[in-house]
């Protein structure tokens, strides 16, 4: 069982962000605690954060930007922002053997057993195993519990890809969700999106800000938070949610920003299924669905 390293204080940010992403900086990538590991040794690493509470100003400023009511309890989404700041350590261990900067957010469970009070203290661990075959390099899952009392509250997995050379193995088909809905609300998000996204949840990655940051990286211009298109679809549904839920999605095509997004969702008895597309052709950015948990 891999050791769970615990971090303290107020970790995430930017200085977490640029840590996490030194390993991809040509010469600086062989300085003593910033060279990678090889990823054939790679077996795991979990990292864990104790005693956080979920502070009513952050909350209410997340569920603003996201388009959630304002409550006593979190939006089902917002424990997300409690545990990336283990995935940036995580990320930027010299044991993880990929740099942030590369690493792409495909898909995301969620699964709520309760809710969570504004207020509460809460213990929030992280650990990822060893890579899993992808037909365009590696899949990397890291799995989120937060509990209270030794009670699990809510869970997550975030399954990251990292393109470049596979793993052996067989690749497992990733999550299908099929005859999703189509049309829908239109929604038209502004270019400053990702940089009010990235005030509120602390992910203040490069590709989110500027068309010179997204340039930068590959990008003609910056992009919305996938953990944003997930956070928006839910509020738009949340009040008919049950409060103990699963919520899957496959992120697909980035939303450059400014844009404009059409959302529709179905329900199906206590399931949902919804999808965030294009308006001109269909094409998705996100596909997701809800089932009791």
């Amino acid at each position: 069982m891999t050791e769970s390293k615990t971090l303290t204080g107020d970790p995430g940010g930017l200085t977490t962000l640029v840590k996490a992403a030194l390993p991809a900086l040509p010469g600086i990538n062989q300085l003593p605690g910033v060279r990678k590991g090889r990823p054939d040794d790679f077996t795991g690493l979990a990292y864990r954060r104790e005693g956080v509470v979920a502070e009513r100003g952050r909350v209410d400023a997340y569920a603003a930007v996201c388009g959630f009511p304002r409550k006593d309890v979190v939006p089902v989404t917002y424990p997300h922002l409690l545990a990336f700041p283990l995935h940036m350590a995580i990320m930027g261990d010299p044991a993880f053997p990929y740099p942030a900067i590369g690493m792409v957010h495909v898909e995301n469970t969620i699964t709520a057993h309760r809710a969570i009070g504004v207020g509460e203290s809460l213990d929030v661990a992280t650990a990822v195993g060893a890579p899993r075959p992808h037909a365009k390099g590696v899949l990397l899952d890291f799995a989120t519990t937060v509990t209270t009392d030794g009670a699990t509250a809510w869970e997550s997995t975030s399954t990251y890809l990292r393109r470049g050379r596979p793993v052996d193995g067989e690749p497992e088909p990733g999550l299908a969700i099929v005859d999703t809905p189509t049309g829908g609300i239109e929604w038209r998000l502004p270019a400053d999106l990702g940089r009010t996204y990235a005030a509120v949840s602390g992910d203040a990655n490069p590709i989110h800000l500027y068309p010179l940051t997204a340039r930068a990286l590959g990008f003609p211009r910056q992009i919305a938070h996938g953990m944003w298109t997930k956070a928006r679809s839910v509020a738009a549904i949340e009040n008919r949610l049950p409060e103990a839920v699963t919520v899957e999605v496959a992120f697909k095509k980035p939303v450059f920003l400014p844009a404009t997004v059409a959302f529709a969702a179905r329900r199906d008895d206590e399931r949902w299924t919804f999808a965030m597309t294009s308006p001109e052709d269909g094409s998705p950015h996100l596909l997701g669905r809800t089932t009791p948990a």
